[in-house]
């Protein structure tokens, strides 16, 4: 088992988590939130407050997706032209 971190500071409903992984953000409440992690995946949350049970869902953040393109693509979107 690995050691983590992980510290937030909370302006209301808007949340700024810091992490290894970089600075998150979210918005919501007891029950419902939603925003990007550090590693710039945007996620939702639901939850029943106060037992523990809760289901969250996760979509590819644009740096996984930048990493996941090939080169080509990914230069002649930059360049605006495609490369021989």
């Amino acid at each position: 088992m690995g050691f983590t971190f992980r510290r937030s500071m909370n302006l209301g409903p808007f949340r700024v988590n810091l992490s290894r992984g970089g600075v998150g953000w979210s918005v919501g409440g007891r029950g419902f939130r939603t925003g990007r992690s550090g590693r710039g995946r945007k996620y939702t949350t639901i939850s029943i407050p106060g037992t523990g049970v809760g289901y969250r869902t996760s979509s590819r953040g644009c740096l996984v997706a930048i990493a996941a393109a090939p080169i080509s693509l990914l230069c002649s979107a930059l360049l605006g032209r495609t490369l021989a």
